[in-house]
């Protein structure tokens, strides 16, 4: 019997991308709920106990937290997205905590409450991404031919950039030949281009203007 899941959502969460890049990799039918995490839904509450999205329901039984759900994914569906290779796989397993961080600095570099912040920001993306650089072989994905749960956690990183240099010309991805080739090997796979809505863009900008920082006043 095939299970029944249900995603529950939020339309701007990369985290929750994670998961629905995944789902779609799996080739699995899925049901995805959005919600208003600024109202969270008493119901949404009893099935994640820390407030966030994404949440899985696999036959109404609650799975939270994003790598949790992938990890379940992979080890529960056919065709691996985790190397077979224990080295290999726990190094993936670091690089997608490393692609956490780098959200974690997206969040600071979107705050930043003035110029000189957000141009301290940007350095620290910056520096992020030439380490990603260093990590990359030929490609076109983060290990190779073969698309893992590290592409699908990257995937939502990058797609905060489209947004960005439509404001502003940063540069995050100058000088750095192999990041660009695998932002954009991403960017043309069916899983990332669906696991967002098409006017998640349209949406993206509004919560970036909403901001009130730096980032905001630029784009006036």
């Amino acid at each position: 019997m095939c299970n029944k899941y249900t995603l529950i959502s939020h339309k701007l969460c990369p985290y929750v991308q994670r998961a629905a890049i995944t789902l779609a990799e799996k080739g699995l039918e899925f049901e995805r709920i959005d919600i208003d995490l600024a109202n969270k839904p008493d119901w949404f509450l009893q099935v994640s106990p820390l407030g966030k999205t994404p949440v899985l329901l696999v036959d109404g039984q609650a799975i939270f937290e994003s790598a949790v759900i992938c990890e379940y994914l992979d080890e529960t569906m056919p065709h691996r997205l985790h190397p077979e290779a224990a080295l290999e796989r726990a190094q993936h397993r670091a690089w997608i905590e490393f692609a956490s961080a780098t959200l974690n600095n997206i969040g600071g570099f979107y705050n930043a409450a003035d110029t000189q912040i957000l141009n301290a920001k940007a350095t620290e993306l910056k520096t992020k991404f030439a380490q990603l650089e260093k990590q990359l072989g030929n490609g076109p994905y983060f290990s190779g031919e073969n698309f893992s749960l590290a592409d699908a956690a990257f995937a939502p990183v990058f797609r905060y950039f489209d947004v960005f240099e439509r404001i502003a010309d940063f540069g995050f991805f100058t000088d750095l030949p192999k990041l660009t080739a695998w932002q954009q090997a991403l960017q043309a796979r069916a899983s990332v281009r669906t696991a967002v809505s098409e006017d998640y863009p349209v949406f993206l900008s509004a919560f970036l203007h909403a901001r009130h920082s730096a980032l905001s006043a630029l784009m006036q």
